[in-house]
């Protein structure tokens, strides 16, 4: 049976391309393509560029601030280096808040909301349960609003209420769910449901190494490295750039931005790679398909940081996989589920730069390995990660939810 689903959240891709919550879109989309009716509701920004509907899916952006300078609640905006709450964030949290519950509200009780789907338990789950405390709840779960629930005392006590109140709950990664568990989260109602990739979008194009070779302004035999995602500790780049300094010729181009932008600069030019290291800045989601298309090698090396804050399933790794490119990467967080040592991907230690050198120049030096893994993942991200997958496991966490709502009347 159809439900109408309202869909709260944090992030949402504010224009077509942007490269932030990209996993919401299609998660989104892929529900409404099932044939259910989708509502977004999520915090307006100045970037927002999107039609009243699209693909079935529509949305309800809402406004909280007085002023320009603290729209800064969401769209990964509101933490600096993914570690701690930005100030104005602290700031603009109450009214954000109380926005988005008054538009959720607005939004369920107009559309007749039968389901209430919260990304992220903090601060979504917190505010889909209070805008709807009558209908089934469904939190899921993404990385960050778990980090925040473990370290912030309040946000601890919302996210127990809201696992309290929710009759399931999803985790991309395994490693999360355990985590959501320790937070007072029911084992019963819970399951891992990783994320999906477009493997239409990405998928091998060995055309694109001439083009960025051209672009990147380096030669036809220099091996070219690509890593991509928000420039923060978890995602381990630090120890990339020293590892570019163990591999002779080697270029990197590193895609994204953020708090440390100028730290990984001056990382490249004390170890000696300045010239070497390619920083792009944020690129679109076909930019960076077609870049992990054209790389020798693509590097993933999340870790967990030193505050215990580490990534779901990083997007990157599953559109790595889909490009058939090698891939070399850790174990953090969920990553494990789909890089298996020797099949799919060269797994290195976490913050080990030696490792992933030798692990890139292995690449570099028998490149047939790597094209087999690449093939491999390719095959298993088709097979096991589809969108349509995703939104099929989300009909049952709905499906749950809607009978554990039952037997509490």
């Amino acid at each position: 049976m159809p439900e109408v689903v309202v869909m709260v959240t944090s992030s949402y891709p504010r224009f077509p391309g942007d490269n932030v919550g990209t996993f919401l879109e299609p998660i989104a989309k892929a529900v409404a393509a099932r044939g259910h009716q989708v509502h977004v509701v999520a915090p307006w920004h100045p970037l927002v560029r999107r039609p009243p509907e699209e693909d079935g899916v529509r949305f309800h952006f809402y406004k909280y601030a007085p002023v320009t300078s603290l729209y800064v609640f969401g769209h990964a905006s509101g933490m600096r280096a993914d570690v701690t709450l930005r100030y104005r964030a602290w700031l603009a949290a109450p009214l954000a808040l109380a926005a988005g519950w008054r538009s959720a509200r607005h939004v369920a009780r107009q559309h007749r909301a039968t389901i209430m789907h919260a990304h992220w338990v903090i601060p979504g789950g917190l505010i889909a349960a209070m805008a709807a405390p009558h209908l089934p709840l469904v939190v899921s779960l993404h990385g960050s609003d778990v980090y925040v629930a473990e370290t912030v005392a309040p946000a601890r006590r919302a996210a127990r209420a809201t696992f309290r109140r929710a009759g399931f709950v999803t985790a991309c990664s395994g490693d999360l769910g355990r985590r959501a568990v320790a937070l007072g989260a029911d084992p019963q109602r819970l399951e891992t449901v990783p994320y999906g990739v477009d493997v239409e979008r990405f998928q091998p194009a060995p055309a694109a190494r001439e083009t960025f070779a051209r672009e990147l302004g380096i030669g036809a035999g220099v091996p070219l490295v690509f890593s991509a995602g928000r420039l923060v500790r978890k995602k381990g780049f630090e120890y990339l750039i020293d590892a570019i300094a163990r591999v002779p010729s080697a270029v990197l181009a590193l895609a994204g931005d953020g708090t440390l932008a100028e730290e990984l600069r001056t990382r490249a030019a004390h170890a000696g790679v300045a010239e070497r290291v390619r920083f792009l800045g944020n690129l679109p989601q076909d930019r960076i398909a077609a870049y992990l298309a054209a790389a020798d090698v693509v590097v993933i090396p999340s870790v967990r940081d030193d505050a215990g804050n580490v990534d779901g399933l990083p997007n990157v790794v599953l559109e790595a996989l889909a490009a058939g490119a090698p891939l070399v990467t850790t174990s953090a967080g969920g990553i494990g589920a789909v890089a298996k040592p020797g099949r799919t991907a060269f797994v290195v230690p976490e913050r080990d730069a030696g490792a992933i050198a030798n692990a890139v120049q292995r690449v570099i030096d028998d490149p047939e390995s790597g094209r087999r893994m690449g093939a491999t993942g390719r095959a298993l991200v088709r097979d096991e990660f589809g969108w349509d997958r995703v939104a099929r496991r989300l009909e049952h966490a709905y499906s749950r939810a809607l009978a554990f709502k039952s037997s509490k009347r």
